[in-house]
């Protein structure tokens, strides 16, 4: 069995002038939550729902758990479970029913109520879907996509509109299906949750993976280990600033500086006397330990949500 559960070469996805995936090279290992990242027009779920074989690839090769969906596409829908960005089910078909009914999908699955619970939806186990609150409905989703006991899970932005609360459910259920062997593919605006949960991820922009490593490797690759953001009532010059102690790069982004540092203790206070120097107003200063939102301005110039 091949240690990967997901490998693509060269993956194209165009609709007529519109190329939404862009030559996209990629490998998942089994047994690994892996994450791709991006803003929304990145080509992020048009990937997954080529994987999840909803949609064809215009070129390039994809294999999944080992098989191709031009030839094992029932074998391999045995085998993984997908939420969507959004899902719709019927009103008036309650929680257990909707998982009993994905459940009936798959000639093997997990027990209907053991999946209510792993969502915590205990409590609403008989309740409508229409009077779900959204975050209920998210969970319930991934109910169904767990019910059918899957090797390989698919995660599209399934936190999105959840509470801290369902958040950290939800992080448990990856953290379990990874604790049995199992692989978890995700996307997400939330770089929280992708430092916490991915063992790798991939930055994607324009179709293309821009950078690809674990979490730690990408900040400290890319970024450093601290970022000063300041803003100064004066026009300041960027080779300056770029050759201040410790400073890595710098960004400049609505009028306001972002310096990635490897030392921010020697970095502030030769910012400070190079601001007084030129007479400058400090109008606002501010240090964050790095982060994969800071990788990808750093690689793109743009912030995940712009």
């Amino acid at each position: 069995m091949s240690e990967l559960a997901i490998r693509c070469r060269g993956l194209v996805k165009a609709y007529d002038d519109v190329v939404a995936v862009d030559g996209l090279d990629l490998e998942v290992r089994r047994g690994e939550c892996f994450g791709l990242l991006g803003p929304n027009g990145a080509g992020k779920t048009t990937t997954l729902e080529v994987l999840e074989g909803l949609l064809a690839p215009t070129r390039g090769e994809v294999e999944v758990l080992g098989r191709r969906w031009a030839d094992g596409a029932a074998w391999l829908r045995q085998r993984l479970g997908i939420t969507l960005q959004e899902t719709r089910l019927s009103d008036k078909q309650t929680v257990r029913e909707a998982v009993s009914l994905f459940r009936s999908f798959y000639p093997r699955g997990r027990d209907v109520d053991e999946v209510i619970g792993l969502v915590s939806l205990e409590e609403k186990r008989d309740a409508w879907y229409e009077k779900l609150s959204g975050g209920q409905k998210q969970r319930l989703a991934v109910a169904c996509a767990l019910v059918g006991d899957p090797e390989l899970l698919f995660l599209d932005e399934p936190t999105t509109g959840l509470d801290p609360q369902s958040r950290r459910q939800l992080w448990e259920v990856v953290a379990a299906m990874k604790a049995e062997g199992r692989t978890v593919v995700l996307t997400t605006h939330y770089m929280d949750e992708a430092e916490r949960l991915c063992d790798r991820v991939a930055v994607v922009d324009h179709g293309k993976v821009i950078a690809l490593g674990t979490p730690r490797e990408l900040i400290e690759r890319v970024v450093g280990h601290e970022v000063v953001e300041f803003q100064a009532a004066a026009a300041l010059d960027e080779a300056r600033l770029a050759a201040l102690p410790g400073v890595r790069a710098v960004h400049r982004r609505n009028g306001a500086f972002a310096l990635t540092v490897d030392r921010v203790h020697r970095t502030v206070p030769a910012l400070l006397g190079e601001l007084d120097g030129a007479g400058a107003r400090l109008d606002r200063l501010s240090t964050h330990s790095a982060t994969l939102e800071d990788v990808f301005v750093a690689l793109t110039g743009r912030r995940l949500r712009d």
